[in-house]
């Protein structure tokens, strides 16, 4: 065999790998395919898998990661995807990738490609799967090392494989380019044709393709060769009498044809669309001839199988809801029917009793028969392995239907067929195929009947029986479906009918054609390849220069597809381009931007022409990429990148700068005062007194003139602050302030001195960070309010002495005075008690003392019995005292738990038992300190909010509330009397809005679903998370997300918690926190949206806008006119002037009007676009304008019941309603059946309710409303918004009245499901919901609620509704059962 090297630079570095199993022509093969491009051309089972496994890895050190290199395997059906990946991963350490149809990777962009060839060294796929890839250059062809082809005997025509060859490798190989991978291909026949063995056909054949593939052929030089190692089946020709047509066949070709023409007729005589019509008559025609190849080739009896398998593929989505295609489904069982009528009957006769008989009659034929016949020669092999091959997906389904109903009689023969899953029948997936070749290999199934997709690759070692039930069409066919056969002494039966002399010429060549194309093969080996002369070559070509990808004539027809199915659709319509060969002209849909494209040229190729020229200008103008991908895929590739992005929920909690501060050691620290004043706003016996708070800084004049109530459930509290100057305090005296701060206060959260000893302890002096503020009691003097130094110094009770009078009461601390302990704060650690007294009694410790149980004892015997204390000053008069007050959360408001009337329940104390903790102090003072927790709270989140306002500038200042700002910074979670909620719905809508308008007029190229993604990569939570969490000082460390809780209060001046302030500068602005808590990124996406609806309420729209620059969404609300292109009389499609009565608004531009009401299936070239995106921009301002009525006329809303409101006013039950009650149904340009049918339905079911309801929670409607007459309501709005000159009052002038009437809170009812979810929740009931849709199409949908009492409470709906209609239905029944 004489070898020449290639045109191309040899690979000398590669050293072959070979196996140590490999055989000798395998290795001579492999050191062929390193040297030169190589196909192989060796027998089914000889191995050649193992040939391009060695050549990998002889490739392997080029592959391996991190080389940007690859390797790719293309096999041409999907079932070898994943065969020879197992092949490759068990004989190689390569990491191997399989790609295949089913995997999605048509919609995969050019960031998903990088990141398999960064992660992957082989990939294995289809070859239209790479040819996508090389023509949007996802994939470059210099990237690949080596590829391999395998099956390469379909490198011809229009294939893939040929596609490959032709428009990347031949181009670059005659640009000059020498990095091309090396090829390697793999056949069991270089010829794929009819020529029988003429060897001029055959030599061109194989010429032909070593051109194409640039590649050398090697083969063996006999079958000889091959036979050493392997065996192959011996072929032998099984011959069946030719069947004469019968009086059954002929009565039922007349009625079945019969049949099909009255079906025929009845779709012409309907209303149905013409496309329609053709499409359902195209199927009943598919249906008849695949019945009538039954009835000849089969029988009767295979007819009435196929009969019922056709008709059971008919019940798919396309048999539901269209009357043609129900047309269809009635063909098919009218078929069934009549085909029953000839079948056998009785219980006692089957298929298999007398077949003789059975072929007789016309139940079967002489070939079914023959095969039969032929299966029960091999009855006693105890291990059969059979592939019977057939021509037609049909035959391959009901052969078995017969098999298994005859085999079983003489052995335990299982068969199944396999026909892949594009066969358009019963279609097949890929783990289903797999599974039954699975089972083939294991046994578990014996015969398998199958298509030409089991001829190609299968390997299956012990299959040992093929037969040919259908003749092949080529010499390759042969070939293949003979090398199926491995096992030893296997046979090849090629069936064939008696008298056939044509057929059983073209199998005795084909016998004989493999000598032929080996000669042929090693002859052209010796010689160079010729240069590639083909059409398909110099066809014309776009090319991208920056990325290199292109479009052909061929390509074009399929992009343009692929680009118009990524535009927005409906039930109703689906985006395909439109050809009019009588006029040389392409129609693209309204959504697309470019106007019609008319073109000259060859009259086979115009449409190609026009597809080319259409994709060339949709790359013009950025709707195509430079990939040549739709724009929306990259659209959607960044927003799902987006929302991926990683995001750490431990975020840090800001404590205002205010508070904290450096603590003096030496010298006089100054400390601005601010009196808390409070006013009490509930009877109780103890009054409140004001106190002082002190800062080292002074604090922002919006806080010095603050006024808040604090609710419970006596009344409120209101609080406000006076500024009253400045005051400077020794340290000595700061820490008098502390010591009283932290005694008082630790007394009343912990009502614990051993807690208050450890605080005490740690309460001194330290360098470093610390909340440093003073909260000290006052009084009133002549001049006015001023600090009570009295009440401060009470912490120091042991050293104020008493000038009127002589200490003569015995405490636990020795002799006071009766000042000294009737105003004070005791312990007593016989109980572990803490008490305020407040006076001493006319009793001492021998006065009597009833017990609840009417005995009366005296005091000392009391405390002797019940505490095990003696007192020995019996003769003192005891305290009157009262227990310490219990400190609560006053940010909750009236729901917290009601007060025990402590304060009125005294108790007698003697003073012997006491421990003086502070004395001088009143119980007013100790009473106005136990809100102080929850008072200082919330100044603290004022702080913050403030702070906020600041760091965002000083526009801001006067432009908004703090209180506001808090508001849109707290969470539901805090459970305080407000939360962010109805401004977030409220930022919502008009930040929808805003980013709307702007894109709207800026892109007014796109169509409505680009417009849609570049929304939610502005609007999305993910970013306007990352928006927040970005913005100068990070926006999440000032929001409240934890419920207030005073036992964690940090009390200023107290240590002994730990904690440790850390500091933070952002933009030259220092901020302190305490500490990290979890914060998911919707909240801060929520607070963001809270903060643009504060700012809307509280400045108007600009502010809104302004704050929305600050967080980085640029908006520009500047108006830009609304080109289009509008070339007839408006006047002509719509009512204008009926329509704008209806409006009760005149148009400037009536051409709007008729967008507005064009819905996408109106194709008709008079209009130029649809109403998508008016519907688009009228949704959002719709949203808006509903939000806002409803913020503003009802503000004592709740914010929950504000979103409840508003999703029952926004939605598109709601807007149809209206559209119907306008009647502007009537005027919508559509030429759809399916809406018209659902408009009419609608309609029905609007008259049937009459309801004047538009808010349609209480809509019992199975089917909702088609959504267009939702759209179109939101499209005129859109219309009248643009335009107005974007006048949102024009927009709800004119819609409001439609709108009417709107839901208020009086007529509100809360949807059924969230209403049933609610109930059970709050009655702890059990709730169980199932739904499922059944083989027929209709949906069952179960909703079970048991109550705490073991009733149970059940319905269920089974229709056409979707899922949302039905749970509404079965919802509202089981919550009428609960209520009765």
């Amino acid at each position: 065999m004489v070898e020449e090297a290639l045109p191309m630079e040899l690979d000398n570095q590669v050293v072959p790998d070979a196996l140590p199993f490999a055989r000798s022509y395998q290795i001579e093969a492999l050191d062929k395919a390193i040297r030169e491009n190589t196909i192989v051309f060796l027998d089914t089972g000889s191995g050649k898998t193992l040939i391009a496994i060695m050549l990998l890895r002889s490739y392997a050190y080029r592959l391996r990661k991190p080389s940007t290199s690859v390797a790719v395997f293309l096999v041409p059906t999907v079932v070898l995807v994943s065969q020879q990946a197992k092949a490759l991963e068990a004989h190689t350490d390569l990491k191997v990738g399989m790609y295949y149809g089913d995997m999605g990777v048509d919609f995969w962009d050019a960031a998903t490609w990088k990141q398999q060839i960064e992660k992957q060294e082989v990939l294995v796929m289809t070859p239209q799967i790479l040819l996508d890839c090389l023509r949007h250059s996802f994939i470059k062809l210099q990237m690949i090392k080596v590829l391999i082809l395998d099956e390469c005997h379909h490198t011809k025509g229009r294939h893939p494989y040929s596609r490959i060859m032709t428009e990347f490798y031949h181009h670059q190989l005659q640009s000059g380019i020498s990095d091309l991978p090396r090829i390697f291909g793999m056949t069991a026949s270089p010829v794929k044709s009819k020529a029988g063995n003429s060897e001029l056909t055959m030599s061109k054949y194989i010429r032909d393709l070593m051109t194409l593939m640039h590649s050398k052929v090697y083969t063996c030089t006999s079958e000889a060769v091959i036979r050493e190692f392997m065996p192959i089946s011996t072929p032998k020709f099984k011959f069946y009498e030719a069947n004469a047509l019968g009086i059954v066949f002929e009565e039922l070709a007349i009625k079945l044809k019969k049949l099909k023409e009255q079906h025929e007729l009845f779709l012409r005589s309907t209303d149905f669309t013409k496309s329609a019509t053709e499409y359902a008559e195209k199927r009943i025609t598919k249906f008849f001839c695949s019945l009538m190849y039954c009835l000849e080739d089969l029988g009767v009896w295979l007819a009435f199988k196929a009969a019922e398998s056709l008709s059971s593929n008919e019940t798919g989505p396309l048999s539901c809801g269209n009357s043609a295609n129900k047309t269809v489904k009635m063909f098919c069982l009218a078929t069934v029917q009549e085909l029953k009528t000839y079948l056998l009957s009785g219980p006692q006769r089957s298929i298999s009793d007398n077949m003789k008989h059975d072929v007789e009659t016309g139940l079967l034929t002489s070939k079914v028969f023959c095969l039969i016949d032929t299966l029960l020669e091999y009855r006693d092999l105890t291990d059969l392995r059979c592939i019977v091959f057939v021509e037609r997906v049909i035959t391959a389904i009901v052969l078995p239907t017969l098999l298994n109903a005859v085999l079983p009689k003489y052995n335990s023969w299982k068969t199944k067929f396999v026909a892949g899953n594009n066969c358009g029948l019963q279609s097949q997936s890929k783990k289903v195929h797999d599974g039954i070749v699975d089972d083939f290999r294991k046994g578990l199934v014996n015969i398998i009947v199958a298509t030409s997709i089991l001829e190609e690759g299968i390997d299956v070692k012990s299959c040992n029986l093929v037969i040919r039930f259908d003749p092949c069409h080529n010499v390759c066919s042969f070939i293949q479906s003979r090398g199926r056969a491995r096992m030893p002494h296997s046979d090849y039966i090629l069936m064939v009918k008696s008298g056939d002399s044509v057929t059983c010429s073209r199998l005795e060549k084909y016998l004989s054609s493999g000598d032929i194309m080996r000669k042929e093969s090693l002859r052209h080996s010796s010689l160079p390849c010729d240069p590639l002369e083909s059409d398909l070559f110099h066809e014309e070509t776009y090319r991208v220069e920056s990325t290199g990808a292109i479009v052909n004539l061929i390509s074009s027809i399929g992009l343009l597809h692929l680009y118009c199915s990524r535009l927005p659709a409906d039930g109703y319509f689906k985006p395909t381009p439109r050809w009019d060969k009588d006029t040389g002209t392409l129609y693209l849909p309204k959504s697309c931007p470019l106007p019609a494209i008319s073109v000259q040229g060859d009259r086979k190729m115009l449409k190609n022409i026009a597809c080319l020229e259409a994709c060339k200008q949709l790359h013009k103008i950025g709707a195509l990429t430079d990939k040549l991908v739709p724009d929306i895929v990259v659209e959607e590739q960044e927003v799902e990148e987006f929302g991926s992005e990683p995001y750490d929920e431990k975020q840090p909690s800001y404590v205002p700068r205010e508070l904290v501060n450096q603590v003096l050691k030496h010298g006089e620290t100054t400390y601005h005062c601010y009196l808390i004043e409070l006013k009490q706003n509930f009877s109780y016996d103890i009054t409140v007194q004001n106190i002082y708070l002190a800062t080292r800084v002074e604090l922002n004049r919006e806080i010095a003139s603050m006024q808040f109530d604090m609710g419970f459930d006596k009344g409120s509290l209101s609080v406000s602050f006076i500024h009253k100057g400045a005051i400077h305090l020794s340290p000595d005296m700061v820490s008098l302030c502390k010591r009283f701060q932290v005694t008082i206060l630790r007394i009343l959260l912990d009502h614990n001195m051993d807690r208050l000893q450890t605080a005490l302890e740690k309460c001194c002096l330290e360098d470093g960070l610390e909340i440093d503020y003073l909260l000290l009691p006052s009084m009133v003097n002549e001049q006015g309010p001023t600090i009570d130094w009295l009440t401060v110094n009470s912490v120091n009770s042991s050293k104020i002495g008493c000038q009127d009078h002589t200490p003569n009461i015995q405490t636990k601390d020795g002799l006071v005075c009766r000042c000294i302990i009737q105003n004070s704060l005791v312990c007593t650690p016989h109980n572990g008690y803490i008490y305020i007294t407040t006076g001493m009694m006319n009793l001492d410790g021998t006065s009597p003392l009833k017990l609840k149980s009417g005995e009366v004892i005296t005091y000392k015997n009391y405390f002797k019995k019940n505490h095990g204390t003696q007192l020995y000053f019996e003769h003192q008069r005891l305290l009157k005292a009262k227990r310490i007050f219990q400190v609560k959360n006053y940010c909750h408001g009236p729901k917290q738990e009601k007060d025990r009337e402590a304060s009125k329940t005294f108790v007698e104390l003697p003073p012997e038992l006491c421990c003086v903790i502070m004395s001088p102090i009143s119980d007013i003072t100790i009473y106005s300190f136990s809100f102080i927790p929850s008072i200082m709270h919330r100044l603290e989140s004022l702080l913050v909010a403030v702070n906020l306002k600041m760091h965002m500038g000083s526009r801001w200042l006067n432009e908004i509330h703090a209180l506001k700002v808090l508001e849109a910074i707290t969470t539901k979670r805090c459970k305080e009397t407000f939360h962010y909620e109805s401004l977030e719905t409220l930022g919502d809508s008009f930040l929808k809005y805003a980013v709307t308008q702007h894109l709207f007029q800026a892109y007014q190229n796109h169509h409505e679903g680009l417009l849609t993604l570049k929304r939610v990569k502005i609007i999305s939570n993910a970013a306007l998370c990352k928006l927040g969490c970005s913005c100068g000082l990070p926006l999440q460390g000032f929001i409240r997300n934890e419920p207030f809780d005073p036992n964690t209060w940090i009390v200023p001046g107290d240590k002994s918690g730990g904690l440790k302030l850390k500091e933070l500068v952002s933009d030259g602005t220092k901020v302190y926190f305490s500490g990290m808590r979890n914060l998911k990124r919707k909240i801060i996406a929520d607070v963001v949206e809270a903060l643009i609806g504060a700012f809307l309420i509280s400045g108007g729209e600009n502010a809104a806008l302004l704050f929305m620059d600050w967080v980085g969404i640029k908006v520009c609300f500047d108006i830009i006119p609304y080109e289009r292109h509008f070339s007839t009389c408006v006047e002509k499609l719509v009512h204008i002037s009926l329509l704008e009565s209806k409006l009760k608004y005149s148009f400037r531009d009536s051409s709007l009007l008729v967008e507005a009401l064009t819905h996408g299936s109106y194709m008709l070239p008079e209009v130029p676009t649809c109403y998508q995106r008016l519907e688009f921009l009228g949704d959002s301002i719709l949203d808006y304008l509903i939000t806002v009525h409803m913020y503003e006329k009802y503000p004592g809303m709740s914010p929950g019941q504000l979103t409840d409101m508003r999703a029952a006013s926004v939605n598109n039950d709601c807007y149809a309603w209206s559209a119907i009650k306008a009647g502007l149904h009537k005027h919508i340009l559509h030429v759809s059946q399916d809406l018209h049918k659902h408009i009419t339905e609608a309609l029905e079911n609007f008259y049937r309710l009459s309801s004047s309801s538009t808010f349609g929670w209480d809509i019992d409607m199975e089917t909702p409303f088609p959504k267009v007459l939702g759209d179109i309501i939101e499209s005129l709005a859109g219309a009248i918004l643009v335009d107005s000159g974007y006048n949102k009052e024009a927009v709800w002038k004119s819609i409001r009245p439609l709108l009417e009437p709107l839901v208020t809170p009086e007529t509100f009812k809360l949807h059924p499901v969230a209403e049933l979810h609610i109930l059970c929740q709050r009655r702890n009931y059990t709730m169980n919901k199932k739904l499922y849709r059944e083989d027929g199409g209709d949906l069952n949908c179960i909703i079970k609620v048991e109550t705490d009492d073991g009733v149970i409470h059940q319905h269920k709906y089974r229709g056409p509704a979707d899922r949302k209609t039905a749970q509404k239905l079965v919802s509202k029944e089981i919550l009428k059962s609960l209520k009765q």
